[in-house]
């Protein structure tokens, strides 16, 4: 949505020092021992609510190095949120598209309903999620605005908008721009899981939480929440149960008990979802297809069938084999039982592969006109960031 124009330089926006990120070797540390970091601990100074977030552990303080704005400072981006700036929005609030100055680029902001789905500790986390974690497949967080009781997000802005809106458009994703976006969305993943410290559980992956930039480079937003994952000898986290349904692994939803393989189901479901076209809850099919996980489960027993589960408007340009692997991935990853999923390197390696066998139209005799730089089968025109409903709900 072009019509905003770029806004007046930003008085009130305050600058701090930018966090260092650590090299990739290292785990970044989300704090002095796993065993005192919780998001429970998170807490607003309420003398200041603009000030720093604070992360309490009972001795020390670390705190969150992202800028900070006031209410007027958004107003001013947002051309006082005109609708002609409204990307779209959904249970947890609106967002909006504006130009900061102070920073020179154009950004998205989630300006959160006081009444809605994401409440203020949900804030907190997000906050502090997206300021220690860095991955070039993880959203970036500009900063935040906690001025009296509004709670608004200032995130980098993804100009295509979410895979949600590509996969059930009437223009769909090619073989190779899905297989490259799951490739993507999993080593955001692994960055969550096996490089942060201690592990982080997103615990929300779904399609309209995939953004998607220039080239369709995919990066995980909303860690409104995540939750820090077990450590030592625990097994598990305990939480309420809160998330998507159809995204959901069955053993959170019946037990409340959080591992990184609740992760490993709901990117198996992503991935189910870009490999057929279908919505995960489509209630517009008849009984039986209506959930997209129990619709496929019976048809991963017999591999003569997989053909009938590819998305129809693919039209049959996919590679075979690459379908095959990619639909075996899938069952694994969706499995029952969470022992019998992969782990997330295995994830990671498994997509890499099926990414970098792509699948080439003219070499099987089909031909096709396609813009320049246009991946086939795709939308040539940008998608609105604001599409996504980074709720679930809206």
């Amino acid at each position: 949505m072009e019509s905003c124009s770029p806004a007046s330089a930003l008085g009130g926006a305050k600058k701090k020092r930018p966090l260092e990120i650590p090299p990739s070797s290292e785990k970044p540390n989300l704090g002095p021992s796993p065993s005192v970091m919780k998001q429970d601990s998170l807490e607003v100074n309420k003398d200041a609510a603009n000030k720093d977030i604070v992360l309490s552990n009972g001795s020390d303080h670390h705190q969150i190095a992202a800028q900070t704005f006031t209410f007027r400072d958004l107003a001013v981006v947002t051309r006082n949120f005109r609708p002609d700036c409204l990307l779209g929005g959904g249970g947890f609030g609106r967002v909006y598209k504006g130009y900061l100055n102070c920073v020179n680029q154009v950004v998205a902001i989630k300006q959160l309903d006081r009444n809605g789905l994401q409440g203020n500790r949900e804030f907190l986390v997000e906050v502090l999620m997206l300021s220690l974690l860095h991955h070039p497949n993880l959203v970036s967080l500009i900063g935040y605005c906690a001025d009296g009781d509004q709670r608004l997000l200032v995130y980098e802005y993804m100009p295509l908008g979410s895979l949600e809106d590509h996969l059930h458009d009437k223009a769909r994703l090619d073989w190779n721009t899905g297989m490259k976006i799951a490739a993507g969305a999993a080593k955001g993943l692994e960055y969550l899981h096996d490089k942060a410290s201690p592990p982080v559980i997103y615990r929300d992956l779904k399609c309209s939480n995939i953004l998607l930039g220039e080239g369709y480079h995919p990066k995980l937003s909303d860690f409104g929440l995540a939750k820090l994952g077990p450590v030592g000898d625990k097994t598990h986290v305990s939480t309420r149960v809160m998330g998507t349904y159809g995204y959901c692994a069955p053993e959170y939803a019946m037990t409340g008990q959080l591992t990184l393989k609740s992760d490993i189901y709901s990117f198996g479901v992503v991935l189910l979802e870009i490999i057929t076209g279908r919505r995960v809850i489509d209630n517009t099919r008849v009984v039986g297809e209506q959930n997209l996980v129990a619709w496929a489960r019976p048809l991963f027993k017999d591999r003569r069938k997989f053909p009938l589960m590819a998305d129809p408007a693919l039209e049959g340009q996919y590679p075979s084999r690459g379908l095959y692997q990619a639909l075996a991935f899938a069952a694994m990853c969706v499995q029952e039982q969470p022992s019998m999923r992969p782990l997330i390197g295995d994830v990671v390696t498994a997509l890499t592969y099926l990414a970098s066998q792509t699948y080439d139209p003219e070499a099987h005799g089909i031909s096709r006109m396609v813009a320049p730089g246009t991946p086939p089968r795709t939308r040539t025109r940008n998608r609105s960031h604001g599409s996504v409903d980074q709720r679930g709900s809206g």
